[in-house]
């Protein structure tokens, strides 16, 4: 299983992991679209799904070269290292640029959603069977329907926070099904992929200086064991995802991807460029997450007016077009070495 790399192919992954990382933080836009374009994501869902009771019983034997080599470690441990960087570092950056350039940013997603929809529809090559149509079709309106949903309340509970993590795994796993947006709908992105996130990076800067005073702080200590709840929810969900991705391809596989290819066309709706926050409101009064910001419940979408603001937004989703071509180029040229 384990796949010969050259060390720009290992710069490259980690590369990857972190346009995937970015991609998963973005309510609308899915990760396993980057793996999907960028042409890795077969082998992606196959080495998740080689977490199972043969690496289990390599585990237990003290064997981690075989166990290593049979989930292809290589892979898993540069792809996770890229969304971790991601995590704490350049997604820091995407927060700047969308308070900064909201329109942009969201142009540019729009962008690599459109090419990624001309990437899998060429995999078919003109050739739709009634049942690739059907689940088109049905993935479409499923994606469609999801960006319509209004949002719940945040709910900490760590049960219904270990089932966020298996949901949210989603984005990661079927391109066009945001993890993110998931999260924002289930009324726990805030909680759980800023407020934990934040909780944890403090407490690592802590430790380092020596400070263990979090310790005492019983929000803190709450917060530390939501993201654990949400980080076991989301490798559960990672791995089950994984195998029934992998039978599903193995079997079934243009059906799959006619779906996949309708998700991502209902995800268009949720990365539409041009429109409004709708923050969440109890009666008259906003509700504000622990940092004391509003929380965004919903978006109010509007067509755009013919302003030099909006041939600047064209000209992201342009740019998000090329980033894709650039990706499958990329994907391509890997393949075939």
């Amino acid at each position: 299983m384990q796949v010969q790399r050259s060390l720009s192919d290992k710069l490259f992954l980690v590369l990857k992991g972190i346009a995937m990382g970015l991609a998963n933080k973005i309510p609308g836009v899915s990760g396993g679209v980057v793996a999907f374009v960028a042409g890795f994501y077969e082998e992606f869902i196959h080495s998740f799904k080689r977490i199972n009771k043969t690496a289990f019983k390599f585990l237990i034997a003290g064997r981690f070269k075989s166990l290593y080599r049979y989930i292809n470690g290589t892979f898993l441990f540069l792809l996770i290292l890229g969304m971790i960087i991601s995590f704490f570092s350049v997604s820091k950056i995407l927060d700047f640029l969308l308070a900064r350039y909201e329109i942009q940013v969201w142009a540019c997603f729009f962008g690599m959603i459109i090419g990624s929809i001309y990437y899998i529809n060429k995999d078919f090559e003109g050739n739709w069977s009634k049942s690739s149509k059907t689940a088109l079709i049905i993935g479409s309106l499923l994606g469609i329907g999801i960006s319509f949903f209004d949002p719940a309340t945040e709910n900490s509970n760590l049960l219904f926070v270990f089932l966020c993590g298996i949901i949210s795994v989603s984005g990661m796993t079927l391109p066009g099904l945001s993890g993110s947006f998931i999260m924002m709908l289930m009324g726990n992105y805030v909680l759980l992929l800023v407020d934990s996130v934040n909780s944890l990076y403090d407490t690592i800067a802590e430790l380092i200086t020596g400070d263990f005073s979090f310790i005492h702080n019983p929000s803190r200590i709450h917060l530390l064991k939501v993201l654990f709840f949400f980080t076991l929810g989301s490798l559960t969900g990672l791995v089950t995802f994984s195998n029934l991705l992998s039978y599903l391809i193995k079997h079934f596989k243009k059906i799959t991807y006619a779906s996949i290819l309708g998700f991502i066309i209902g995800s268009l709706g949720v990365v539409w460029p041009w429109k409004h926050k709708v923050f969440l409101k109890v009666g008259d009064n906003f509700v504000l997450d622990r940092n004391g910001n509003q929380i965004v419940a919903t978006y109010k979408r509007y067509l755009p007016e013919f302003t030099s603001d909006t041939l600047w937004a064209v000209f992201y989703i342009i740019i998000g077009v090329l980033i894709v071509l650039s990706l499958e180029w990329y994907g391509n040229r890997t393949n075939k070495k």
